[in-house]
This record gives C-alpha cells, structure tokens and sequence, in this order.
C-alpha cells in the first residue's frame, strides 16, 4: 500500500494471520507491507489517519515494460469486473532511465488494456476509473485509490486538553483541532450519582472514537459532585452554570499545566445555548491564563452533526444520559454576564480546595491507541 503515516500504523502484534505488518520509506510515499488477510486492519486505519492525502492497494513489480503492461491489464481485468467500463491512466516516471517517458506508459498500457479488456474504452474526461502508473525503485500500478483525511499529522503542532463531555459538540471540537495537527488529551466531568455510570461509559466510548483519529487520547474523568453541590448551596440560581463553567475551566487549566498541555479545547459554539453568549464566554475564561481554542464557533448546528457522523461519533452522543453540565440546570440561566459579577460570586464558592481534591482522585483511561 501507498501513503501511510508510519506513526498511524497497528503495532505488529495486532496482524492477523498474515503476520508482522511492516513499513518502508521513500521518497514522497510509504510503503505498508502486509499479507492480504491483514488488509481490512490496515485499510480500517489509513481510513482513520489524519495527514495522509490518501492510499492504494499495490503490487510492486520489476521495471521492465512487460511487467507494467501486464499490471495494467490486470488492474482493468479488475474495473471491467467491478462493473466499470472507462478508465483513464495517469502516469508518473521518477527514474528517467526507464524506457517509456509518462506519455509512452499512458498510451502503451492503455493499449494493452483495450487489447486484453475488450468490453472497456478509455474516457479522459469522465472515467469510470483511474489507474495510476510509477516509476520509481519498482514498478508500481494501482487503481481504486482512497482519498485520505488531510491534515496535518496529529502532534506536530503541540497539544491540547479538550472539555469531552456526553454531547455533540466536543468529539467535533477534538477532531477538527487533531486536523490541525494537535495531539489531544481530554477530560470528563461526572458527577456521580446524580449522572448515570452511563453517561460516564458513553464519555469513555466517544474517547474511544475519538482517539482512533488521534493516535489514542489519555481521558481524564473528574468527579464534580462536590463542586456542583457547592454551587447549588452559595450562588444565585440563574448563575448556576457560568459558574459551573467557570470551575471546570479553572480545573482543566491546572490539569492541563500538571500534564504540560498548552491549551484548554472546548465545543462551544457561540450563542448556541445560554453559557455560550459572547458574554458569558468572557465570564466563564476569565479566571484562566491558558488560549482556549474553540474551533466550532462559528459553525451551525447542521455542520457540526454532519461532521459528527462523519466520524462516527453522532450515534454514540446521541443516546439519552445527561451529563453533569445538564444537572440542576436553571430555568432561566443568565444570558449576558458581567465578568466582575461573576468573579465575586466565584470567590463566594471557595472551589480551591474542592479542586484539588477532586484533581487528586480523578481515574486516567487509554482510549483508541492502536
């Protein structure tokens, strides 16, 4: 196979029967070595890989013409079977010293196919199917190549913690900020046993989904009833969840500079509920000193759900067990507050202690490491 990520790959022990799966280096590509029965895992994770443009399945041949002509007509044997019935050929010759410049294996392969393929045309404009030709150390021809992520490769731009809760929202979050090449921590807020160990298992299941992206993520589960017991007790009804807000972030901050981690990544997205006026956003990131990245700001709600299920997670989000940020939620919460305001009922709170205990008892999981 073509263009995989050698930090993306299964580890060796988990091939199936076909043994060891292996990588090699080259020049603008890699290679992934393995027995076809070990394909689908391979395939399954390319498909998951951010920072490859995309893959094929390929036979390396000898570089003679004889060798590429026959691989060409194999490869049209194979379309003509899928149902296909127009192909095109692109071709690319890194070593010159092969006898066929790209024109010449365009035009000689495509003859051979027309000759062995009686029921396939060539069709340069709209093909049916492409089948790809290099020359480079080997001869290398392919079709049905599949497109990749993109991106750039998760960790090569620092990492982040991200605010996971049981919603929509902050899988997105996570996976947008991995495509932008930051490896991903996260932490979850429980509060037992007002949330369900439900919602606590559904926050781990979309870690799982999540780290699949991300070349696994350390998931940090905190127990918050303490804190949202103080709230309820010390502050005004409609503050209830700035102030909620306010303490998670302060938590996640002092987690996140523990792990050096060097931002904090939330799935707010603004004025899509009440805690995500500009306002209230300025009060809940007011008493932390960490960037907090928000990357589905200024998207909607259909483009979020979309990108959801595009990476599995929609499903997962969706089942009914509220997490704690929906506990004792007031009815009419505040809409716009006032930073200051919102710092001194804060300082009511006396949250230090609280969070430091619950910092100290939080459990740490590995979720989606290959």
């Amino acid at each position: 196979m073509l263009g995989a990520s050698q930090a993306g790959l299964p580890r060796p022990d988990k091939a199936g029967a076909g043994g060891k799966i292996g990588l090699e280096t080259g020049t603008g590509r890699f290679f992934v070595h393995c027995a076809d029965e070990d394909c689908p895992l391979v395939e399954d994770v390319l498909s998951r890989l951010i920072g490859i443009s995309g893959w094929a399945k390929t036979d390396r041949r000898e570089k003679t013409v004889e060798a590429v002509l026959q691989a060409c007509v194999e490869e049209g044997r194979k379309l003509f079977g899928q149902g296909i019935t127009s192909f095109k050929i692109e071709a690319r010759r890194t070593d010159k010293s092969f006898p066929l410049d790209s024109y010449g294996l365009r035009s000689e392969g495509g003859r051979a196919i027309l000759d062995a393929v009686p029921g396939l045309k060539v069709d340069v404009r709209h093909p049916g199917g492409l089948i790809r030709i290099e020359i480079r150390e080997k001869a290398y021809v392919y079709s049905n190549a599949r497109k990749g992520l993109g991106g750039l490769p998760v960790g090569t731009a620092g990492r982040g913690l991200l605010l996971l809760s049981g919603g929509i929202d902050s899988p997105v979050a996570g996976f947008l900020m991995a495509s932008r090449g930051m490896g991903i921590d996260a932490v979850h807020f429980h509060a037992y046993p007002y949330s369900s160990l439900e919602a606590r298992q559904k926050a781990v299941r979309l870690a799982e989904i999540l780290g699949a992206y991300c070349m696994g993520i350390r998931l940090h589960i905190i127990g918050f009833t303490k804190i949202q017991l103080r709230i309820k007790e010390r502050s005004p009804l409609p503050w209830a969840t700035v102030l909620l807000r306010m303490a998670m972030m302060e938590c996640a901050e002092k987690l996140a500079l523990s792990i050096k981690d060097k931002c904090l990544i939330t799935g707010e997205s603004l004025s899509q509920v009440a805690s995500q006026t500009i306002e209230n956003l300025t009060c809940t990131q007011s008493r932390i000193r960490l960037p907090v990245l928000r990357p589905l700001i200024g998207m909607d709600k259909e483009n979020i759900i979309r990108k959801a299920e595009d990476i599995g997670a929609y499903e997962t989000s969706i089942l009914p067990y509220e997490d704690c940020c929906t506990l004792f939620s007031p009815l009419h919460p505040v809409l716009r507050g006032s930073p200051r305001e919102a710092s001194a009922l804060y300082e009511v709170l006396e949250t230090e202690a609280l969070i430091g205990e619950a910092l100290r008892d939080r459990e740490t999981l590995k979720c989606g490491f290959c």
